[in-house]
């Protein structure tokens, strides 16, 4: 690995964070695997990036959106031929399987593939104007320095869905990751070094929340757009609420699969076991309730359990693997806990419940996939987010019973239903309180083009991805011209 892949990017330049403090990063699958020292940056550094940016804003916004378009067409293919080295690094440093690294990077080629396309899109209208001789029309413009604070679950989809359209927009950014996965975020900026976009156009703040906080307190930040906890999002906008900084909030979940009584109960299987244990439960959109009618629940957890116990857990880079550590022993131990919380309230544990640990296994954050069965609606496990493995069956009376425990939650990224009927399906759809709606098909993944957004305490702003991202990024403004 590169040094200078260690530091912060800041103006053009790899440098050392001012105090020179770092910080250890390990791979989740195995403890004594230490991939490096990353640097701890705090205020200093985070006010030297947003100075760049600004510094670079003016040029960047002048260049216009299809000549800016050609920097993230370039980043795209540089970044398909670093696929298979960057999928690796995903797996080493997140701990995901390596299909799911490669996967996200797909994910992430096509979301550059949508957003270099909107470059001929992003205009305005004209309009009529109530006046003679007069000339209406609106335009959008780059709102300045953004601020990009971006999670580990998802460390190179998720900042590639932020940079992206911010420079595209004609903003200059400030790129702060998750501290657990700082090689991929270096990565992704080293592609766009390497794709010409010019100095001080994208910058890199590695850190946690001293880094954080500053760009939050930086007058000359624009807008910040967080993916992440409710409870960090929350603290972002109203930390920057007294001088109206303009935030775009992607937090929690804790969404349901719906099982009606006329379900297939195998295809509904599939899409629990796909959404509840894939990438170990760490996902904004995962499966962690199925609510399923009383009338099919024994049919369908005879069909469930055997399979999720049959899940082997191990490390991403093991082809054997189906189910990948957690990130970090804070994960594993909260994993846990929900488990024995929900015990407490009644929840009887059908497989899973412990830590994984067999002979030949790394010592690593190993959380067994877990199924509990008689979970109330209301209790913990049930109406807070776990991010981990570990699924909730809800017993439901009916399908207005079913979307009534759906609903419950404060939470609202995603909706599945499974039902054969096609009138319950559109009521779902309807009634379902969430950002993202499915309909007998998993409840997790998100096209490039759609919006990826959630309701209720899971949004706030615009959404990710799909044109209507720009609407964050930039200002509408209207012009009358006489003549």
């Amino acid at each position: 690995m590169a040094q200078h892949l260690r530091l912060n990017f800041v103006d053009g330049r790899w440098v050392h964070a001012e105090s020179g403090q770092t910080r250890e990063n390990t791979n989740p699958a195995d403890f004594t695997d230490v991939i490096g020292e990353f640097a701890e940056s705090g205020g200093v550094d985070t006010d030297r990036a947003v100075d760049a940016a600004a510094a670079a804003l003016p040029a960047w916004r002048a260049l216009g959106p299809i000549r800016r378009a050609a920097h993230l067409t370039a980043a795209g293919r540089l970044l398909a031929e670093r696929a298979d080295e960057i999928a690796a690094v995903i797996t080493r440093e997140q701990g995901k399987l390596l299909t799911e690294a490669r996967g996200e990077v797909q994910r992430a080629c096509a979301v550059l593939e949508f957003t270099a396309g909107q470059a001929r899109l992003l205009g305005g209208v004209t309009a009529p104007a109530e006046d003679e001789r007069t000339f209406a029309y609106t335009f959008r413009r780059p709102i300045g320095v953004v601020g990009l604070v971006t999670p580990w679950n998802f460390p190179l989809a998720i900042p590639m869905w932020k940079v992206a359209p911010a420079l595209l927009s004609g903003c200059t950014a400030v790129l702060k990751p998750s501290p657990l996965t700082p090689l991929t975020s270096a990565l992704l900026v080293e592609v766009f070094q390497r794709a010409g976009v010019p100095d001080g156009v994208l910058n890199l703040v590695q850190g946690d929340v001293a880094a954080g906080e500053a760009l939050v307190a930086n007058p000359g930040v624009a807008g910040i757009s967080f993916t992440g906890s409710l409870g960090v999002g929350t603290a972002i906008h109203t930390g920057g609420a007294h001088r109206l900084l303009r935030t775009q909030l992607e937090l929690g979940g804790k969404n349901a699969v719906v099982v009606c009584d006329d379900a297939d109960l195998d295809r509904a299987v599939d899409a629990v076991i796909h959404g509840a244990f894939g990438q170990a439960g760490q996902r904004c959109s995962a499966t962690s309730r199925a609510v399923v009618d009383v009338r099919v629940r024994d049919a369908f957890l005879e069909r469930l359990v055997p399979r999720v116990a049959g899940l082997r857990v191990g490390p991403g880079d093991d082809p054997a693997s189906k189910v990948c550590p957690v990130v970090n022993t804070v994960r594993r131990d909260a994993a846990l806990a929900a488990v024995e919380g929900a015990q407490r309230d009644g929840g009887k544990v059908l497989c899973g419940g412990g830590p994984e640990e067999r002979p030949g296994l790394p010592e690593g954050c190993y959380v067994q996939p877990t199924v509990l069965r008689d979970v109330p609606w209301d209790s913990e496990l049930a109406q807070e987010e776990v991010f981990g493995p570990v699924l909730a069956v809800v017993d439901a009376d009916g399908f207005d019973d079913a979307l009534r425990i759906s609903n419950s939650v404060k939470y609202g990224m995603s909706g599945t239903v499974f039902t054969a009927s096609q009138s319950r399906a559109f009521e779902a759809v309807e009634r379902f309180e969430a950002g993202m709606l499915h309909v007998n098909r998993p409840g997790v993944g998100a096209y490039a083009h759609l919006p990826h957004t959630g309701a209720k305490a899971s949004q706030y702003g615009p959404p990710e991805c799909s044109p209507e991202v720009f609407d964050f990024y930039t200002a509408w403004h209207s012009a009358c011209i006489g003549y």
